[in-house]
């Protein structure tokens, strides 16, 4: 089969509900005014599969929405910044997933409705399907409790078919952090966790004692440390890349999502580790600089102005 598209995102798809410049966070009983409000294009697979294309990169979504307003804006949202959103599945069995967020200053807290995306599977992700891509990107492992049980399926049927892939475990809302990872890396080329993501899953009290667990089952693992940076593993060894600070600081929702993009948008065009490194931290830098995960990325020329007049890049 023809590869008609250069990444394939598999993953979770809703909506997000922005509130920006809160006073204090809320607490039980209380009520707390907003400066501003944003409803927009959610979930971590989307956000990077949006900035992604942005960056250029041929990018096709397959996900679970409802028959809903919810799921036309998510479904639009993608198609405007040029996804082809063809795979995109629609059930009126569940409504659209939708994520609430409240901001004030870096600091956020966030409530979420899984909705149709806790029912996406892996029947859904055929050899056909995956075929047409040259790379699978998969997020948000425990917000898809359908895709779950198959996480590890899900990476060998991909390399079975030819393509390179990525993975960003994203947080565990129920804090369990039961993934079994020596199953599932080495089918995955680039494993990209946070910090904080990748202590939990090791149970590990340092980024280097973490890195050195999974090294025996891992290609390359990239661990986002926000304003601190960057750190990759490779059979190579490890390397660091500073971040691109920001002093001026909208919100951080998707940042880490954008650093996903930039370095995938690198990866896929054969690029080394350091570049990779490199244009991911400035990615992420780029979306502090508007509301929302996909603000900052209208267009290409847009971002990298951006990266230029801010970070001198």
């Amino acid at each position: 089969m023809t590869r008609t598209t250069d990444v394939l995102v598999v993953g979770e798809l809703n909506v997000d509900l922005i509130l920006n410049g809160l006073a204090r966070m809320p607490e039980v009983g209380k009520e707390v005014l907003a400066e501003a409000m944003t409803l927009t294009l959610g979930s971590s697979s989307a956000i990077f599969a949006s900035n992604l294309s942005t960056l250029g990169a041929r990018v096709a979504f397959l996900g679970l929405v409802g028959e809903d307003l919810f799921g036309d804006l998510a479904v639009e949202r993608l198609r405007a910044k040029g996804v082809d959103t063809g795979p995109i599945l629609r059930t009126p069995s569940h409504a659209t997933g939708a994520t609430v967020v409240l901001n004030r200053g870096e600091d956020r807290a966030m409530a979420t409705h899984m909705g149709a995306m806790a029912h996406l599977t892996l029947a859904d992700a055929s050899k056909e399907r995956l075929a047409t891509a040259g790379h699978l990107h998969f997020a948000s492992a425990f917000l898809q409790p359908g895709m779950f049980p198959d996480i590890a399926a899900l990476f060998r049927r991909a390399k079975a078919c030819g393509l390179t892939t990525s993975f960003d475990p994203q947080w565990d809302p129920a804090e369990a952090w039961d993934l079994d990872l020596p199953a599932i890396l080495p089918s995955v080329d680039v494993f990209l966790p946070n910090e904080q993501e990748i202590l939990h899953l090791t149970r590990r009290a340092t980024v280097p004692e973490a890195l050195d667990a999974l090294r025996p089952h891992a290609r390359t693992i990239v661990v986002k440390q926000g304003c601190a940076g960057a750190t990759a593993a490779t059979g190579e060894g490890t390397f660091f890349q500073p971040s691109f600070l920001n002093d001026r600081v909208v919100d951080a929702i998707g940042a880490g999502d954008s650093f996903d993009a930039g370095f995938i948008s690198r990866f896929i065009a054969g690029e080394p580790v350091e570049a990779c490194l490199r244009f991911g931290c400035l990615m992420g830098a780029v979306n502090t600089t508007a509301a929302g995960g996909t603000g900052a990325f209208q267009d290409l020329a847009a971002v990298m102005a951006i990266a230029r007049e801010r970070f001198h890049a």
